[in-house]
């Protein structure tokens, strides 16, 4: 992320005093191991599906009777300097994630009401909107919505008269809204720079890159003329690839955040080689070979304590390499993307290697949470992490 905006800066310096500062070098290579047979066991499919239904029914039994999932207000310290339409905006997009997660699951009639519930929401939410001069995380709530809404439309159960309507406005309305809001290089991010302008100068590859299928499907759909904006995205997303496989953040220089270690380097960019080469995968690159794809995965795996160090951690980007909590189930989401696009015979390999990785983190009442814990930041969190656990099913 670039320098801290003005707005956020007063609620950075309280989570600072609260936060215990990470030394400069590197966390040990290994921490203690659970018996191997234990770890075994964490990595089969059995494990991976009991984990994914319980995360699942967590969004049954905690859904809201409207469909929602949460509050959209402020519900930590640190969030009380963004304005109220950003959490509003954080909220929607956390509400595309959850959609999706039901919509892969197995279906169960409670999970089925619950779905349309969610859907039904989604189709009838008031639209997010800009909250200030620098801050567009709006953009979030139509990126996940444009990605919820071109998933909805490409299920059957969803496909009928009473819903393909409903479904198309709604998607026409996220996708509009993102082409508008597309930055000059073509990326799609959650601030702007002075001087404030109406479309944004700033964009960021992982953002870019999530909603790059999305933008392709929302063309087939109808719903996104073929202006050049999913082009302009893929191109972003090129041109941030660098020589090491990493992706970095945007395209500005970013400054070193903490100590000589350095956001761009593989081991701050885990979770952007993911969603990166799986977005450029899927908009045809030939560059982004199975052989680049492995190497991303196994990088993933490699270097997994420098994302597992920063969860839960209450300052953005304090870890090393400048990670932020919020990276972890992002990052195995696409890291779970990543590995479905690999030939079949090596796939199951590393969904172990992720099924260990994720099942220990999730909590007693099947939620997940690697950042400040507000409702918006569970839904998302848990969404991610049942969609990574349901990946190949």
């Amino acid at each position: 992320m670039t320098a801290a905006r003005p707005g956020a800066v007063v609620a950075w310096l309280a989570a600072v005093v609260l936060a215990k500062p990470l030394p400069a070098q590197d966390p040990p290579a290994s921490a203690p191991k659970a018996p191997d047979a234990a770890v075994a066991e964490l990595g089969t499919p059995a494990a991976g599906k009991r984990a994914a239904d319980r995360a699942v029914d967590y969004f049954v039994r905690t859904q809201n009777h409207d469909g929602s999932w949460g509050s959209t207000s402020c519900e930590t310290t640190f969030e009380a300097s963004f304005a109220v339409e950003t959490h509003y905006a954080w909220s929607v997009a956390a509400h595309g994630l959850a959609t999706m997660a039901l919509l892969a699951a197995a279906e169960t009639p409670e999970r089925r009401a619950a779905l349309e519930r969610a859907v039904r929401w989604l189709c009838n939410c008031r639209m997010t909107q800009r909250g200030s001069t620098w801050d567009n995380d709006a953009v979030w709530g139509w990126i996940y919505g444009t990605v919820a809404t071109t998933a909805v439309a490409m299920d059957k159960r969803f496909q009928t008269d009473a819903w393909r309507g409903p479904v198309a406005f709604r998607g026409r309305e996220f996708a509009g809204w993102l082409a508008k809001n597309q930055e000059p290089l073509g990326g799609f991010g959650y601030y702007d720079d002075p001087p404030y302008t109406r479309r944004p100068k700033w964009g960021t590859s992982f953002s870019t890159g999530a909603v790059v299928p999305a933008l392709d499907l929302a063309m087939q759909l109808g719903w996104l003329p073929d202006n050049g904006t999913h082009t302009r995205a893929v191109g972003y997303v090129q041109r941030c690839r660098l020589p090491n496989g990493a992706y970095s953040y945007d395209l500005t220089p970013v400054p070193r955040v903490t100590g000589g270690e350095h956001i761009n380097d593989v081991k701050g960019s885990l979770g952007r080689i993911q969603v990166g080469n799986w977005a450029l995968h899927r908009a045809g690159d030939p560059a982004i070979t199975p052989a680049v794809i492995r190497r991303g995965v196994e990088q993933f795996f490699e270097h997994h304590r420098f994302l597992a160090v920063a969860r839960m951690r209450p300052v953005p980007h304090e870890a090393y390499y400048a990670n932020a909590g919020y990276f972890f189930f992002f990052g195995h989401y696409y890291c779970a993307q990543a590995i479905e696009l690999l030939p079949p015979a090596e796939r199951e390999p590393f969904r172990a290697q992720l099924r260990q990785k994720l099942i220990p983190t999730q909590r007693s009442d099947g939620s997940f949470c690697d950042f400040l814990g507000s409702s918006y930041q569970v839904t998302a969190a848990t969404a991610f992490a049942a969609l990574a656990l349901l990946a190949g099913e």
